[in-house]
C-alpha cells in the first residue's frame, strides 16, 4: 500500500499532509540514499512551476539531499518535460519536479524522475517510500560529506536550444502568428522564447506569474481565452499549455479548440506518411474518442488503449516498442523527441505538419469526427472498488445494453483526489447525457458524494 505516491507522484494541498515540507525533506533524503552508490556522489536535478508554495518545496528538498550527501542542480521555474530533458543531458542520477500540474495554486507536488528521464516505476517510487520511514540520523553526511548544492541561470535557454532542433529541415516559423498561452506556470519565459526564436510573430498571454494565478482562467484548462484572442488578430495557431507545460491544447486559426486526440490523429497519420510511426500503433488511454479509433482505422493504424494516466501510455509505449502515444486531456508523448508528455514537442510536431502540408490546423485536425461525449466527475465521500457496487453495475450493464456497438461507459475514480469520473460516448448527444446522469445517480446511492471538503 502506498502511503505518499499516487497515480502521479505525491500530490495534495500545500502545508496539509501529505504536501508539508516534513515530507518533502524526507523524500529529498530517500531520492539521495536510493541514487546515491559507494564512491559515487548523487547528483539530483531539482525544478519547479511558479506556485508560491514552491518556495518551501524547493527548500526542503535541497536541505534533504544535502544533508544525506548528495548534490543539487537547482533550475527555478521550468516546465516538467525541460526537468526531464535536463536530468538526461546533465548526467543526473535523478530529477525531482515540484509542481500540481493543472490544479489550483494551493496544491502541489513532488515527482521524480530516473537518470533516463522517465518517471520512476511502482517498485522504486515504493523503496523511495520505505527510505523515507528511516531513522534520518542514520543516513546524515558529516564534514566535508554534506552535499553541495548550486543554481543554474540558463535552464530554460538549454531547454529551447534542445526544442528548436525539432523543426523539421530548414523550416523556419516567419510569417506564422501564434497565440500563446503559458497559464501564469512553468513555461512563461520558455514557450514565447522558442516561437520567437524561430521566427514566429507571438502574442503572449499567460506570462506574468505572481505565485497564485497559476492556471487560473487561462491556459489548457481555460482555452477559450486564447481562441477567442486568435479570433481577434488573426493568428494562425494558439498553443495553451498548463501549468507545467506537460500537456497541450490547441486553437486553430478559426478560433475553434483542438484537443489531445485530434492531435494523436493528425500526427499518427502524418508520421505513417513519413514512415516514422513506429509498428503503425498509438497508444492512448480509455477516455480517448471512439472518433480516434475509427480515424486512425481508416489510414491502417492500431490504437491500443491504457487506463488513465501518462505515466501509464509512456510504459505501454516502451514495453511494445512504440513511439506516439497520449490523451486526450493533452499529454502528447513522442518518445523519439521526448521521455514525458511536452507540450512544446507537440506543438513543434503540429507545426511541422501545417508547414510540410501547407495546410491550416482547422482543415488537418479534420481527419477525426468526434463521437458526442459526456463526463461528469463528483467528488465522493469514498472510493469502494467499482465491482462491489451493485446500483452503480446494474445501471452501467443497462447503459451498456442499449448503446451497443455504438457506444462506450469508462468509469473511474480520479487518482490525485476524492472523485468519481463518468464517461458515455455515443452517436446520440440527448441518449449520453441521460445515462450519464443515470450512472451518477447510481453512485449516490451506493457512495453518496461529498461537498469540496470532502463532507
Amino acid at each position: 500500500m502506498r502511503r505518499y505516491f499516487g497515480t502521479d507522484g505525491i500530490r495534495g494541498t500545500a502545508n496539509e499532509d501529505p504536501m508539508t515540507v516534513e515530507t518533502a525533506l524526507r523524500l529529498g533524503r530517500a531520492v539521495a540514499a536510493t541514487f546515491s552508490r559507494p564512491g559515487h556522489r548523487a547528483r539530483v536535478l531539482v525544478g519547479k512551476d511558479t506556485r508560491l508554495s514552491g518556495y518551501m518545496f524547493e527548500n526542503a528538498l535541497v536541505a534533504g539531499i544535502t544533508s544525506t550527501g548528495a548534490d543539487v542542480i537547482a533550475t527555478g521555474p521550468l516546465p516538467t518535460p525541460g526537468i526531464a530533458f535536463l536530468t538526461t543531458s546533465m548526467r543526473c542520477d535523478a530529477g525531482i519536479v515540484i509542481s500540481a500540474s493543472h490544479n489550483p495554486y494551493v496544491d502541489n507536488g513532488l515527482k521524480v524522475f530516473g537518470h533516463d528521464g522517465f518517471k520512476l516505476p511502482d517498485a522504486v517510487e515504493l523503496d523511495l517510500e520505505r527510505h523515507m520511514d528511516d531513522d534520518p540520523r542514520e543516513a546524515l553526511a558529516h564534514g566535508s560529506d554534506i552535499g553541495r548544492a548550486k543554481r543554474i541561470e540558463d535552464a530554460n535557454g538549454r531547454y529551447v536550444t534542445h526544442l528548436k532542433t525539432l523543426l523539421r529541415g530548414d523550416a523556419d516559423l516567419e510569417g506564422v502568428r501564434i497565440v500563446v498561452d503559458c497559464a501564469n506556470g512553468a513555461a512563461y519565459r520558455a514557450a514565447p522564447l522558442l516561437f520567437r526564436e524561430l521566427g514566429a510573430d507571438v502574442i503572449e498571454l499567460g506570462t506574468a506569474p505572481n505565485g497564485t494565478n497559476i492556471n487560473a482562467k487561462c491556459g489548457s484548462l481555460h482555452p477559450e481565452l486564447a481562441a477567442a484572442k486568435v479570433v481577434e488578430t488573426g493568428a494562425d495557431l494558439g498553443v495553451t499549455l498548463d501549468g507545467d507545460a506537460d500537456r497541450l491544447i490547441l486553437i486553430d486559426e478559426k478560433g475553434q479548440i483542438i484537443d489531445g486526440d485530434a492531435v494523436l490523429a493528425l500526427c499518427a497519420i502524418d508520421m505513417k506518411a513519413h514512415g516514422e510511426l513506429a509498428r503503425d500503433t498509438v497508444v492512448a488511454t480509455v477516455m480517448s474518442n471512439m472518433g480516434l479509433a475509427r480515424a486512425l482505422e481508416n489510414h491502417g493504424i492500431q490504437l491500443e488503449r491504457t487506463k488513465v494516466g501518462d505515466r501509464y501510455v509512456v510504459e505501454r509505449m516502451r514495453q511494445g516498442r512504440f513511439n506516439f502515444g497520449g490523451e486526450q486531456s493533452g499529454h502528447l508523448v513522442f518518445l523519439d523527441h521526448a521521455t514525458t508528455g511536452d507540450g512544446l514537442v507537440a506543438a513543434l510536431q503540429v507545426l511541422n505538419v501545417m508547414l510540410s502540408r501547407q495546410k491550416p490546423l482547422s482543415e488537418l485536425a479534420g481527419v477525426m469526427t468526434r463521437f458526442p461525449q459526456v463526463l461528469i466527475s463528483r467528488n465522493v465521500t469514498a472510493k469502494p472498488p467499482l465491482e462491489t457496487l451493485p446500483t452503480v453495475m446494474a445501471a452501467q450493464r443497462a447503459v451498456e445494453k442499449r448503446l451497443g456497438r455504438e457506444g462506450r461507459v469508462v468509469l473511474r475514480y480520479s487518482g490525485t483526489e476524492a472523485k468519481v469520473r463518468v464517461m458515455v460516448e455515443g452517436s446520440d448527444d440527448a441518449a449520453i447525457r441521460a445515462a450519464a446522469d443515470e450512472i451518477v445517480d447510481a453512485f449516490g446511492v451506493d457512495v453518496g458524494f461529498a461537498d469540496k471538503d470532502g463532507h
